[in-house]
């Protein structure tokens, strides 16, 4: 079985391109349902929330890992349904560059929600977000 190990500063320059490659002001949405087989497939579910995310929203990668940066939330939710998955799309949210699971405060996910029972209307704010690069030294 092939063993693979990379340099902190190595795996901490692909997360820090990331942000660079996807660019400022990316669309979050959450979602229900499963998660797509792939970014590429067209979205599952129901949109239950949307956000442009800020300007400059991951902090700079440390150890092999990065973190949200500033607020993540929408005011008013889309429609009612128990958050599936996330996707992260460029600003005009037409292309796919990031999804994965969500889940509610302490579940280890790689998105944490205040509540994963999102109802139409309702504030959803996203308070944790992390990104973490394998292969670790």
């Amino acid at each position: 079985m092939p063993v693979l190990q990379f340099a902190a500063s190595l795996r901490n320059s692909r997360l820090d391109n990331i942000e660079t490659f996807i660019g400022s002001a990316p669309m979050m949405q959450i979602l229900s349902g499963a998660i797509p087989s792939s970014v590429s497939a067209a979205n599952s579910g129901t949109l239950l929330a949307e956000m442009q995310l800020p300007s400059d929203w991951m902090g700079v990668a440390s150890s092999g890992s990065k973190q949200k940066l500033g607020t993540w939330q929408d005011a008013s939710a889309c429609a009612t349904g128990p958050a599936g998955y996330f996707r992260i799309k460029d600003t005009a949210a037409a292309s796919t560059w990031i999804q994965g699971n969500v889940g509610g405060t302490g579940s280890g996910s790689a998105l944490e929600l205040d509540n994963t029972s999102i109802t139409s209307g309702q504030q959803v704010t996203i308070n944790t977000f992390t990104l973490t690069d394998g292969n670790n030294d």
